[in-house]
This record gives structure tokens, sequence and C-alpha cells, in this order.
């Protein structure tokens, strides 16, 4: 918990509260129902919480804004950014229905009312988002394919509207195709060695890919 206030100094008392929270809530849904490894429980701020908040390093999203978060499982990084950025609206998905009972139980737990939880594939959604988070739930190309025609064309942020993609290691072949992407690295904001390989890459999707 000392890193999140640590990073994000800005932090509301709510928030401090609603981000010392997740421990326990976790801990206590992941011995019913497993969303995170026994192991990765024990880093659960640095692995999970400060990883999803990695994104918000590159992008502030604004209030009102629309954010969906494919293949959520346990909630991330969809949950710690509801936290950060309360005014904006989440949807989480995932195709598992018991990780949206996880999702949708920290959410109540955390009184989040900024997040909808469903279990839905990215592909059969009929609404358009300013932006499309996710933490490597497949490859670059197929992700894309599965969210085409989802992102609103106005733009109202610093970045392009698109895909803020969460994922680590040497991405080159991956994104080839691609013309419009930018890599940020995790390491710049964050000294953990666990940050050391991982980048948020963002794909502006305002145009044909």
């Amino acid at each position: 918990m000392e890193e999140i206030v640590r990073y994000f100094p800005d932090l509301t008392e709510k928030q401090k509260e609603q981000f010392a929270k997740l421990e326990q809530l976790y801990t206590e849904w992941n011995a019913k129902i497993n969303v995170i490894s026994r192991k990765d429980i024990e880093s659960l701020y640095t692995k999970h919480v400060l990883h999803s908040l990695g994104i918000a390093k590159v992008m502030k999203f604004k209030p009102d804004a629309d954010v969906m978060d494919v293949g959520t499982g346990g909630g991330f990084p969809g949950i710690p950014l509801a936290i950060l950025f309360p005014e904006t609206n989440f949807y989480l998905i995932d195709v598992i229905a018991k990780k949206i009972k996880v999702v949708n139980e920290v959410a109540a737990g955390l009184g989040l009312k900024n997040v909808k939880a469903e279990q839905m594939r990215a592909e059969k959604v009929n609404k358009e988002f300013d932006f499309i988070v996710s933490r490597a739930v497949t490859n670059m190309p197929d992700f894309v394919k599965w969210v085409r025609g989802k992102v609103k064309k106005d733009q109202n942020h610093d970045l392009p509207n698109g895909i803020l993609y969460l994922k680590g290691g040497d991405l080159t072949e991956e994104l080839s195709v691609f013309q419009r992407t930018t890599l940020y690295d995790l390491s710049e904001f964050f000294d953990d060695e666990f940050f050391e390989t991982k980048k948020v890459v963002h794909l502006a999707m305002k145009y044909k890919v």
C-alpha cells in the first residue's frame, strides 16, 4: 500500500481507504474463487494494483469518459483505475462468470459507483468507448480485431482515443503491423524491478488498421 501513496501522492482520504481495503477484499475472495495466483496475492499492490495504475501515468481519464476493460480477470486494471478516477465510467468484462462475481463483490465492498461488470465477450459489446484498456490478454493483432469499431471518434483527451494495453517483453514484431503506436516504459515511472520490461502500449484507433 505504501508504494501506491508514494507514486500517487495526491490521493484523497477516501481513495487511500479504498486502496487499503483491496488487500482484505482480494484475500477473502481469492480464497473462495481463485483469480490471483497464491504467490501474487502477497505482492498484490506491486504486481496488480501498481501495474494497473501504470496506465494512469500515461493517461488522465476525464470525468464522464467511458473506458472498457477487456479480459479484466479479477478486476485489473479496471478496479484500481476506477478508484483513481471516480468520475470516469468503467465497464469491466470477462468471459468467465466467477471472475466477474469477484469483480462485482470487490466493487461493492469498495463502494465504487462508477464500475459495471459483466460476463461478456468483447466482440459482442454494442457500445463505443473513449479508451479500451487491458492487461496482456492476447497478442495485439487479435485484440484489435476484438475491439474494432468500439472506439469513439471524438477526441477529448491528451492522447488520441484508442487502446491502452499493459504488456511486457519485446513487442517489436507484434506491433510491426501498426503505424500509430507509442510505447511507455513503466520503469520510467516505478522503481521496482518488476517493471523493468513492463510497458503501456497506446494504439490510436481513429484510423483503419
